[in-house]
């Protein structure tokens, strides 16, 4: 039994967020939690970022100066007692490799920045196109039953495909469109659901 879930919002504030508040740039504000679309925010991104000459090194310093959201870590400690977990996200790892110290290593699922030798943003890589859905219909396919948790519009495809599903902490928008998937708002919500849930998959 594995669980695969989201990392901003469910474990980590909201980078582009921060990097809003730490820059002053509003136009990066706007999240998956707001548009559906991940390539036209990506690349909205990237031109914003270029029109206010803000490289890579420049947005690392401000992702290293955040911090897990609060009890997160002891909740992440007890999930990967309970499960395999993975963290699937549409985060890079050029931004958050240093910060996973702080939550002991986990394992990540995400795509990578492009950059050029002047540590300027240009383009971003997928491994795959919807991968989030993909590496669950993957695992599902070796056996493994699979819960997800997440709390975006990027995040709907796996928990589509998934055998369970949680989301957690979802903005208004989101629970009116998707008012199948059951909703939690902390982590002792998240874990009595988790654990609920996976004594009724052990029965199947």
């Amino acid at each position: 039994m594995l669980a695969c879930i989201d990392l901003e919002d469910v474990l980590l504030p909201e980078i582009w967020v921060n990097i809003t508040e730490k820059t002053g740039i509003e136009e990066l504000k706007l999240t998956t939690r707001d548009i559906a679309d991940y390539e036209q925010i990506m690349l909205q991104r990237i031109k914003i970022l270029q029109e206010h000459n803000l490289k890579l090194k420049d947005i690392i310093n401000i992702i290293n100066s955040l911090l897990p959201l609060k009890r997160s870590y002891d909740f992440l400690d007890w999930l990967k007692s309970e499960f395999q977990v993975i963290i699937l996200l549409d985060t890079f790892y050029d931004f958050v490799t240093t910060l996973m110290k702080q939550l002991n290593f986990p394992k990540l699922f995400c795509p990578k920045l492009i950059t050029k030798t002047n540590d300027k943003i240009v383009d971003y890589k997928l491994r795959q196109e919807d991968h989030k859905t993909k590496v669950v219909n993957a695992l599902q396919s070796l056996n493994f039953q699979v819960i997800t948790a997440g709390d975006s519009y990027n995040d709907i495809g796996m928990l589509k495909q998934t055998n369970a599903v949680i989301l957690f902490c979802p903005p208004d928008n989101v629970i009116e469109e998707f008012p199948q998937f059951s909703i939690v708002n902390n982590y002792n919500e998240f874990r009595f659901n988790l654990e609920k849930i996976k004594k009724q998959l052990e029965v199947i």
